[in-house]
């Protein structure tokens, strides 16, 4: 007879196992299953390593001694990856199951309501009946369709991240964060890297101000950034040293030993069978809403429910989950999602710009500091912004950008004073410590109520 859980989870990333987590602490008894890591992107080849390479760096900027292998060792470290090729998920699963779930190796497909089928990595077939199904199955990165791609072994983040060897030089296909955040990586170690991107500004759903920072910081390090342009056609080397060429829509071309892309995320839907449990997709694909709830006892979380990717989203989702599903009276509230992105300098960024609240019907006003004039900017010589946008109206904050040190630390109090719609006048009668980038906050939110 097929074992019967209150919850079966597919794919054991960070939603997972925050939705497994909670789940099991409230006396659920729960099953995940996942066809390759559990643990997921984000703790072998995503955010742990390249904030951990983007470290390693950094000190090598300050002492040129810090070899890449240093870096590449710490990292390794980091996935638990020492010694040998595969990252070892075992304490992911220990702690799982210590903490009461189910743990199975395998490709999960929903037969139906309720029911889920599982092909071991062993071969196996196993039966699961669930009162909910939650997917929670992450992304892959984009692979488009360019000719004499598919020649020449692209990158993703995965090989990147994982790289022990520095590559002689490298051609990244995307100009969002994780291609921003491996240039700077790469080029600070020495190696030359090109960025093409589509659009006009790198990370374009930043704020302006946070895409030209970051680009300067680029630029700084010899990071050649070339917008707007797209990728037409690559060119395999024709010897096994060579370089492969990026034509380009432009009419140039660059080369590099490697091409990695970072043009955006695929979620791995399809062959689920989410439409045998009452999903509803459009053109099959999930809507990418924000919305948890697909069915009747299904749900999805993560990456593959939008409606933006980010491991504390993940978090927060797979937590949301469980929930709803267990009765609390509670919904999602996307009003103030941090966005940071960990180059030097760093930006962070939440709630709407200008012309985003404009366009939502809000009366924005804007205020912004320069960071390079500040206190802060003076002890720690450094240079970036901190903005504001504030409603006319009701004088609460709208949203908040800052490019700087500890901007992704600073960032928050501007998030939780939109989730809670705190008035501009309570900002400005807050005490920030001298002399941090928050104060420089502080000095924007004083701005903003005397002249506002």
């Amino acid at each position: 007879m097929p074992e019967t859980y209150d919850f079966i989870i597919i794919g054991v990333g960070a939603a997972g196992e925050a939705a497994a987590y909670l789940a099991t602490g409230r006396g659920a008894s729960v099953a995940v299953v996942d066809r390759e890591l559990v643990g997921g992107s984000c703790a072998f080849w995503a955010c742990m390593p390249s904030k951990s390479l983007l470290h390693d760096a950094g000190i090598h900027v300050l002492d040129s001694g810090h070899s890449w292998r240093q870096a590449s060792d710490r990292r390794d470290w980091m996935i638990n990856r020492e010694h040998i090729d595969w990252p070892d998920d075992s304490s992911h699963v220990k702690s799982l199951e210590g903490a009461g779930a189910k743990v199975f190796r395998g490709t999960a497909h929903i037969e139906g309501k309720g029911h889920v089928s599982i092909i071991g990595t062993d071969g196996s077939t196993t039966a699961l009946i669930g009162k909910n199904i939650v997917v929670a199955v992450g992304s892959n990165s984009t692979v488009p369709q360019i000719p004499g791609l598919d020649r020449v072994e692209p990158w993703t983040n995965r090989q990147a991240t994982s790289a022990r060897e520095l590559p002689r030089s490298l051609v990244i296909l995307g100009g969002g964060p994780t291609g921003i955040e491996l240039a700077q990586i790469y080029a600070r170690f020495g190696v030359p890297v090109t960025i093409v991107h589509s659009h006009e500004r790198i990370n374009q759903r930043d704020h302006p101000r946070n895409s030209e920072a970051i680009r300067a910081g680029l630029e700084r390090d010899g990071v050649k950034v070339i917008t707007p342009v797209r990728a037409e056609r690559v060119v395999p080397a024709t010897s096994p040293g060579g370089d492969h060429e990026v034509q380009l829509s432009d009419g140039n071309s660059v080369r590099g030993q490697h091409i990695m892309l970072s043009i955006g995320r695929t979620v791995p839907s399809d062959g689920l069978g989410l439409e045998n449990a009452g999903a509803q997709l459009k053109d099959g694909k999930l809507p990418g809403d924000g919305t948890l709830r697909l069915a009747d006892g299904l749900w999805v979380c993560g990456d593959p429910a939008g409606p933006e990717m980010h491991t504390h989203l993940a978090h927060y989702q797979g937590e949301m989950v469980v929930r709803l599903a267990l009765g609390d009276d509670v919904k999602p509230d996307y009003r103030a999602i941090p966005r940071c992105v960990y180059t030097d300098p760093e930006t962070g960024g939440v709630g709407m710009t200008v012309e985003e609240a404009s366009a939502a019907g809000h009366q924005p006003v804007e205020f912004s500091e320069d960071l390079g004039t500040t206190a802060k900017g003076y002890v720690a010589d450094a240079t970036g912004h901190v903005t504001i946008v504030v409603d006319k109206g009701t004088r609460q904050l709208l949203g908040a950008f800052i490019a700087g040190p500890g901007a992704s630390e600073a960032i928050h109090e501007a998030v939780l004073a939109i989730k809670t719609e705190t008035p501009i006048d309570v900002l400005a009668d807050v005490l920030h410590a001298f002399t941090t980038t928050a104060r420089v906050l502080g000095t924007v939110f004083m701005t903003a109520a005397r002249d506002h």
